[in-house]
């Protein structure tokens, strides 16, 4: 239940994470894709205006006859105002001399109805952006007084050797309209990727989570295993230490004898010889090459004997040779601890000064011991 509300978490954070950094990209490479539209759009509208002054011009200069060439104007013209862009022309004083609605023709071109302001003659793609999505003036682009202006002026070019002006207009609805279109693909491509995104990453945490889970698992499962393992160990070791003791208490001379050769060794404290009896040996151990005995009350002595002279004289259902370094009693074992892989560390009373490590090898040794 609670790793299912971990992934539950999980997604939803991708989720929130993912949509949260994609909302900013996608307003960001909106913005960039209009200004980019807009930036053509307004290239083609000069380039058009341009060719159509030239053209009239050249018109003009082989045919006297003004009204041919603006019934040649009109007709081209005409019906051209539901593109994005399209042209009219004016004459110097506003009025319109030709209009893809015919209905203008005549209307005069007010100051207020052009994005173009006195002192700029080009309209920037970033202010044009601008003004379509808050209305602002700025760069050439200016506030009008008719918000609800269909179409603007956006580049005017003068025809040569007459008096009329190229206006070339943007179509505001039109060109809203494919805006709101490209905005449009690009929130269904951004729910789409950030769908995509956040199911491939969940999957990916799902798959690498749950093999690390099985893993977590069977670590945990070993652990537990080792450590009824030591548990029963230290049982054993408790309940043979009570046996030791209820022996003690209802010995018999024939019960009382310890089962070995000897009864007491010979050590030496600085000068003096000492005799230890066997079953006060708490643990005998090797350092620095030379051998050290411990009795049960903490009391430390030497013998000249090594370490495999003294366990071929000890009885070995009492005393077990840890390692190279140490020979321990049974009643000297205090705790058996799980140490590092498959080892056994053994705390002893008294402390030791070193550590009393068990083997791998020696583990099942060991346990078998502890079972006589």
């Amino acid at each position: 239940m609670k790793k299912d509300r971990l992934y539950l978490f999980t997604f939803l954070s991708l989720l929130v994470v993912v949509y949260i950094c994609g909302y900013f990209s996608m307003n960001y490479l909106v913005g960039l894709s209009t200004e980019q539209f807009l930036k053509i759009q307004i290239e083609s509208s000069k380039r058009e205006a341009k060719e159509m002054a030239n053209l009239i011009s050249y018109q003009a200069q082989q045919n006297p006859d003004r009204k041919v060439i603006i019934n040649n104007v009109q007709s081209s013209i005409e019906k051209t105002d539901t593109q994005t862009g399209f042209i009219c022309m004016f004459d110097q004083t506003g009025k319109e001399i030709c209009h893809p609605n015919p209905a203008r023709i005549g209307a005069m071109t007010l100051p207020e109805e052009s994005y173009i302001s006195k002192t700029h003659d080009e309209v920037n793609p970033e202010d044009f952006y601008n003004y379509l999505k808050n209305k602002t003036e700025g760069g050439g682009i200016r506030r009008f007084s008719n918000p609800d202006h269909g179409t603007e002026i956006i580049y005017l070019y003068p025809v040569k050797n007459t008096d009329w002006i190229i206006a070339s207009h943007a179509n505001l609805k039109s060109i809203n309209d494919q805006v709101q279109n490209l905005k449009f693909y690009f929130i269904l491509v951004y729910i789409g990727t950030g769908a995509l995104i956040v199911l491939l990453s969940f999957f990916m945490i799902r798959l690498f989570g749950s093999r690390y889970e099985r893993k977590l698992e069977e670590k945990n499962e070993n652990l537990v295993n080792e450590v009824l393992s030591l548990s029963k160990l230290n049982y054993d070791l408790t309940n043979y230490k009570s046996k030791l003791e209820l022996n003690d208490q209802i010995k018999t001379p024939e019960t009382s004898v310890i089962p070995s050769n000897k009864k007491r060794i010979l050590t030496h404290l600085k000068n003096e010889i000492v005799t230890l009896e066997i079953d006060q040996i708490a643990y005998v151990y090797m350092e620095n090459t030379i051998t050290y005995v411990k009795d049960v009350n903490g009391k430390v002595s030497t013998s000249n004997s090594s370490l495999d002279e003294i366990y071929s004289e000890l009885d070995n259902t009492i005393f077990f040779r840890a390692n190279r370094q140490f020979i321990l009693a049974i009643k000297s074992i205090d705790k058996i601890l799980k140490y590092g892989n498959n080892q056994l560390k053994i705390e002893v009373v008294p402390k030791s000064a070193i550590d009393v490590i068990i083997s791998k090898n020696k583990a099942a040794e060991f346990k078998a011991w502890l079972n006589k």
